[in-house]
């Protein structure tokens, strides 16, 4: 794995969906500490020094309501930790190169913040 770069990713529902670690922040918590913990709850994974890469907006339907929902999307450096999921809320977690991810994740929003991700490191580098 070395040399290359990897997001930890979640599979969802029956398995079959790739997403990235999301949730909601605690009371108390700001966005880049909530997006830390979720990254540590679904996969078992430490990351630190966040850099938001932008957020992603959109409605959805609920038992009949439209519920408006913004998720803000970060770029973590891994520091430890063993790739677990996290049974209650996904079905599985694992490592998937970064490069590939803008086309394996299964939502819009997700695959444009994984090509943000892979731009960022780019003008890094």
């Amino acid at each position: 794995m070395r040399g290359r770069d990897y997001v930890a990713v979640v599979r969802v529902k029956d398995g079959s969906v790739i997403a990235l670690p999301k949730g909601h922040p605690e009371e108390g918590e700001s966005m880049k500490e909530a997006a830390q913990r979720e990254v540590r709850e679904e996969t078992g994974i430490d990351a630190v020094d966040p850099d938001k890469l932008g957020d992603v907006k959109y409605w959805y339907a609920r038992d009949g309501k439209r519920i408006f929902k913004l998720v803000s999307f970060f770029l973590f450096r891994y520091a430890g930790g063993t790739i677990t999921p996290q049974e209650e809320e996904v079905v599985g977690a694992e490592w998937l190169p970064l490069a590939g991810a803008p086309e394996a994740l299964a939502y819009r929003g997700e695959r444009e913040m994984a090509a943000k991700a892979l731009e960022r490191l780019r003008d890094r580098s």
